[in-house]
């Protein structure tokens, strides 16, 4: 969807909530009393009644709109610009696009469609031939949050990442020349370094225990081949880091310059989130025009919490 598709399809409050309101219908609505999927549609309330209990839903009701003040059409304006740019916007920029005078309604719409886009890629795992590798960020070690590009104060850390890349060997039939592509990404912060939680990180992401799971020779990594079908372990190198582990270096790389370009400083507590956004864009990156009816869709599914 570019920017005059936008404007011709979504010219008032009332455009938004029927798109949304279609969406959600197709979705279903579950009541949160008696958890009945039967409902009668309130024209008059904009809200549904239960046929069960006779509770109202509204449309906003159980989505990551729930509880907000700011209109469908602000909300609608953000998913856009955030589904239909590569690199994104910090919130302050988003505020300065939508002429809203408040900082922190902006930052919290945007912090939850970012939880939303890791919610829905959670829901999925990866399988076959992954790489897996990890990479540090730097991150804001105190300060407050604002997502500027103006100088600020405060110290700088490192965070550490786990990236994982679902990969696929290809062979030219002409050349024989052999060649892994990338499919879908997940990118994780770690708490820490002990193997245990690199270990739940790659349970939590695969789909079974019949993955082959290529890595360097980390010495947090081996107990991998007790979760996976295969491990393979190669030496850090610049060979490695070209074939072997391609994919991820590069998906490390971009989300890198992509921070850098975009936000002056993350804190550590939300780093996950930028990164879902990341990650959820990289996943859909042939989605065109699909992926801005998917993130409202994302956001009626993560729920209001």
């Amino acid at each position: 969807m570019n920017i005059f598709s936008f404007g011709a399809e979504f010219t008032d409050e009332e455009s938004c909530r029927l798109h949304f309101k279609k969406q959600r219908d197709e979705h279903g609505v579950v009541c949160h009393r008696c958890q009945s999927t039967d409902h009668y549609w309130l024209v008059n309330k904009w809200s549904y009644q239960c046929k069960s209990c006779k509770a109202r839903i509204s449309l906003r009701s159980g989505t990551i709109m729930e509880s907000s003040k700011l209109s469908f059409m602000t909300w609608y304006k953000t998913i856009f610009l955030l589904s239909t740019t590569k690199k994104g916007f910090s919130s302050k920029e988003i505020q300065r696009q939508l002429g809203l005078k408040r900082y922190e309604p902006v930052w919290a719409m945007v912090h939850k469609l970012r939880k939303a886009m890791g919610t829905r890629d959670d829901r999925y795992t990866l399988e076959g031939m992954i790489e897996m590798d990890e990479g540090y960020f730097t991150i804001e070690a105190s300060g407050h949050e604002h997502e500027t590009q103006k100088a600020g104060r405060g110290s700088k850390t490192k965070s550490n990442v786990m990236f994982m890349a679902e990969s696929t060997v290809l062979e030219d039939l002409e050349t024989g020349k052999v060649e892994r592509q990338a499919r879908y990404f997940k990118a994780k912060v770690l708490t820490d370094h002990k193997m245990g939680n690199t270990d739940r990180t790659l349970q939590d992401a695969i789909d079974n225990d019949e993955s082959i799971v290529f890595t360097d020779q980390s010495t947090s990594y081996v107990n991998i081949a007790d979760y996976v079908d295969i491990h393979i372990s190669e030496k850090s190198s610049e060979q490695t880091t070209k074939e072997t582990l391609k994919w991820v270096h590069i998906a490390i790389s971009n989300a890198k310059r992509n921070f850098l370009g975009t936000y002056h400083k993350i804190k550590a507590k939300y780093l996950q989130l930028y990164l879902n956004e990341f990650i959820y864009k990289l996943n859909r990156r042939y989605f065109g025009e699909r992926i801005f009816d998917r993130l409202v869709i994302a956001s009626i599914s993560a729920g209001g919490h």
